[in-house]
């Protein structure tokens, strides 16, 4: 069976999306291993009530070397998805896994994306510029930040009423919806990559 580690930083609705859809028989996968950056995230006490197998591998406590303790716990997977994981990936890993990391953003990329741009960060910029649709990107994972091949994104309407909270809710409908479908694709083999672009050879 198709194996995924799910790495992540806070309330791991991204997560809950992904147990959902693995639930309900749209993946056939299953999460070998949530690993959390920190101690008292809800995403972990999400995947223990799935009884899921969880670890936390903190930057305080292992500094440069923490993508190479990820890289200890994640070898045997065959897709590492980043959902709402706030640390940056370096070194050997994204060597092992290339092309095997894929993350979520809450922005269309290349818009709001890069160094210090997640979360509300990400929505607060998109409404101070005034921009009339944003949306999501799921996108492989590489040495720049946000700059990997882009598999999928899909958009909302930005309305003047707007705030960076109520944008932030709308956009991660449409999270739950397409880290799903990416990592459906993927392990059913209909993701191609072609000069850093993704070519989906057949529509879920």
């Amino acid at each position: 069976m198709f194996k995924i580690a799910v790495l992540a930083s806070g309330g791991g609705s991204n997560l809950q999306s992904i147990i959902d859809k693995i639930n309900d028989g749209y993946i056939n996968a299953s999460i070998d291993v949530v690993i959390g950056s920190k101690d008292g995230i809800y995403a972990l006490e999400r995947a223990k009530k799935h009884n899921i197998n969880t670890c936390v591998i903190s930057k305080k406590e292992f500094g440069c070397e923490t993508s190479n303790k990820i890289l200890e716990v994640v070898r045997d997977a065959d897709l590492i998805v980043l959902a709402g994981y706030l640390s940056i990936l370096e070194g050997e890993i994204l060597k092992v896994f290339k092309n095997r990391i894929i993350n979520i953003h809450p922005s269309l990329i290349p818009a709001f994306c890069g160094d210090k741009m997640y979360g509300e960060h990400v929505h607060k910029a998109a409404i101070e510029k005034g921009v009339k649709y944003s949306g999501c990107t799921v996108h492989f994972v590489n040495e720049e930040v946000d700059g990997g091949a882009i598999i999928l994104q899909d958009i909302v309407s930005v309305t003047p009423d707007d705030t960076y909270e109520t944008l932030q809710k709308k956009i991660l409908v449409k999270e739950h919806l397409n880290l799903p479908k990416a990592i459906k694709l993927i392990s059913e083999g209909k993701i191609e990559i072609v000069n850093n672009k993704v070519i989906i050879k057949e529509e879920v």
